[in-house]
Formats: C-alpha cells, sequence, structure tokens
C-alpha cells in the first residue's frame, strides 16, 4: 500500500463517510493536532473546498508527504488544485491491475475479459464479475460523474459511453457523434473531457512529424478498461467473448492499456496514421522522437502489410513489434518488424527502458 511507504504514523479519512467527515468539522484545528502525521483524504472530490484549508496549512509547515489526496478528478478539480497548490502538489495515476502485478493468479485472458479493477477481477465467476460492472457503470453514470460536476442526463450520458464502445479504436468525428446525441459539438467536448478525467475513456492524439504527407489528425477514443468494454456489450464469459464481433478491437484495448500504463513519465505514446493508408496502432516516442512502433493482432498468424513498414521508415526506419496473443515463438518479418507475443514484448520494452 502507498501508507506503507511512509515512515510516518498515517490516518486514513474518507469523505464519503459521515463520520469521517464530522472529524473535520473544525479541518483547519484536525490538520493542525495531526502535523507529524500522513493525512490521507479518499474521495477528495467530494469536498473540493478543502483544498485552499490545505494550502494554507501546508505553508505553516513546509514537509513533503503530509497529504495523500485520492480521487477521481474532474477538470474543474484538476485546475483548482493546481492553482491552490501550485508547487506543493504532484499527480500520480493509480492504473487498475496489470498483468505483471497478477499473473502469479490469474492468466491475462481471464484479466482481458474481466479488466483490471479489484472488485471485477476477484470476484467468485464471471457473471458476479459482469453484474459487479454493470453496476459500477450505472452507478458512475448516474451518481460519480453529477458529483465531478456534470450536469447532464444519466441517459444521455449512457447513450454516449455505449456510442463509444461502438467506435471502439476509431477516430473520433465530433460532429457526427454530437448530431447522434442531439449536443453540439462543445458540450460533446465537455462530456469527453469529464469521461477522460474520470478514467472511464483513453483519447489517443496521432504523432505528428515534419513530413510530406497528409497526416490524420483527429484522436482516437477508446473505453480504458476492457472489463468495462464488455459490459457495454454485455460480455459475461470467453464464450460471449470469442463470438464477439469486436474481440480484435477489445484484444487492442486490453493491450494499450497494459503498455501505456506501465510507461516511464518521459514516454509518452501516439497512434500514427497517414491517408495512405500507412499505420501504427501506437508510437511510443521520448521527448519528440519515435523510439518504436507497435501493432497489435489477436492472430498468431498476423497479416503484416506493407503499410506498416512505410510507417517505420516514415518515422526513421524505428523497429515494430507487432504483438499477438500468444505466438510460441518471436520472429523477425522484416529488418524492422518483430513478430512477438503479448507476454514477451514487456520484455522488449524493458530491455528498452521504456516501461517501468
Amino acid at each position: 500500500m502507498l501508507k506503507d511507504q511512509y515512515d510516518r504514523e498515517s490516518i486514513y479519512l474518507d469523505l464519503e463517510s459521515d463520520e469521517d467527515n464530522v472529524k473535520l468539522s473544525n479541518a483547519e484545528l484536525y490538520f493542525h493536532e495531526r502535523a507529524d502525521k500522513l493525512i490521507i483524504l479518499d474521495e477528495i472530490q467530494r469536498n473540493p473546498r478543502l483544498m485552499a484549508l490545505i494550502r494554507s496549512v501546508i505553508d505553516k509547515k513546509r514537509i513533503n508527504g503530509r497529504f495523500l489526496l485520492l480521487g477521481s478528478a474532474s477538470p474543474e478539480l484538476l485546475a483548482k488544485s493546481s492553482e491552490t497548490l501550485a508547487g506543493r502538489i504532484a499527480y500520480l495515476e493509480l492504473h487498475p491491475f496489470f498483468y505483471e502485478e497478477v499473473k502469479g493468479n490469474f492468466h491475462y485472458d481471464q484479466l482481458w475479459l474481466r479488466g483490471g479493477f479489484p472488485d471485477s477481477l476477484l470476484q467468485p465467476t464471471d457473471q458476479d464479475s459482469n453484474r459487479m460492472r454493470q453496476q459500477f457503470i450505472q452507478t458512475y453514470v448516474e451518481r460519480e460523474l453529477a458529483v465531478l460536476g456534470l450536469s447532464a442526463s444519466s441517459i444521455r450520458l449512457k447513450n454516449m459511453l455505449r456510442m463509444l464502445a461502438h467506435l471502439q479504436g476509431q477516430m473520433i468525428n465530433y460532429s457526427q457523434i454530437a448530431s447522434s446525441l442531439a449536443v453540439d459539438v462543445s458540450t460533446l467536448k465537455r462530456y469527453l473531457d469529464y469521461f477522460e478525467h474520470a478514467f472511464l475513456i483513453r483519447r489517443l492524439e496521432p504523432f505528428h512529424v515534419n513530413l510530406k504527407k497528409r497526416l490524420v489528425k483527429s484522436p482516437k477514443c477508446y473505453i480504458r478498461d476492457s472489463g468495462l468494454y464488455h459490459a457495454l456489450f454485455a460480455i459475461e464469459n470467453k464464450e460471449d467473448l470469442d463470438g464477439f464481433p469486436g474481440k480484435g478491437n477489445s484484444w487492442e484495448t486490453f493491450v494499450i492499456q497494459e503498455i501505456i500504463g506501465r510507461l516511464k513519465e518521459n514516454v509518452d505514446a501516439y497512434f500514427y496514421r497517414t491517408h495512405e493508408g500507412s499505420e501504427l496502432d501506437l508510437v511510443l516516442v521520448r521527448g519528440n522522437k519515435a523510439i518504436i512502433g507497435i501493432e497489435i493482432k489477436l492472430s498468431n498468424s498476423p497479416a503484416i502489410t506493407r503499410g506498416t513498414t512505410i510507417a517505420s521508415a516514415d518515422l526513421g526506419n524505428i523497429p515494430v513489434y507487432v504483438v499477438t496473443h500468444s505466438v510460441s515463438e518471436g520472429y523477425k518479418h522484416n529488418e524492422n518488424v518483430m513478430v512477438t507475443s503479448f507476454e514477451n514484448v514487456f520484455s522488449h520494452l524493458s530491455n528498452l527502458k521504456l516501461i517501468a
């Protein structure tokens, strides 16, 4: 646990608890009397007004690690915290389980099916896991997004989430989606901002280099957690997943989350596509330099197009790893393109010092 990494006593307060909120009726005094302790405030979005007080308390005793703030982040909350606590706060995104963390107990196919949220993965049956995820989506759309400041019809938000699931891995056409939801483009983008800061979706931006080629400029959109993606299609078990027409998109979702979530802080992820058809699902970039490309294929006998090789050449002949489900032995397709398995790709990324 995070608190175990601190050498001082910690106090945990859940801002959804009436009992813990009563303790903060005089929050300044409470914090002052516990200045030598790590104070953990969970669900901080429930009481964003504490930010200004925390700034004052910190300034009276400037010691690193006095507060650990946990919770979902709305655009407004992030803006407020960065303004109020400028120079006093660092942000850390806590991801759901990665395969590296659970591989002693779960096969990656089970993690792919259920997703990485602990309450989903650890359920005794696939049915229980699916039920939990359905309830999570219902609760989050109807209650949590409103707490974060998004005032919109829950029916419209659920329709939007389902629509995004059907467009998984595709480039966003803002005008088309806005028209389908009967909202304007600026409203749609505001909704997407909330979904993104609530960690429900990921917008993956295209990588632009100074080329004389016509590059795609719209971002792609993904439901971030494969388990939530499956719940939106009522996929409960492996049998359902095997018959799902979007199984390839689902696998791409899972692999992208696993890779991006483990990247070092100085490494960024993009996709690459030209109007001529050259494409890479992921380009990992350090600074402004493309380091490697990644193509994600469910098949263990992947069809590798000429566009993959051209994309490698466009970006300076970077190595490209074609990540399959479980190819038994990696092999070179050509000088720059190598086929590898899901499990083995992380060894390559570690050797290149791209993941933690």
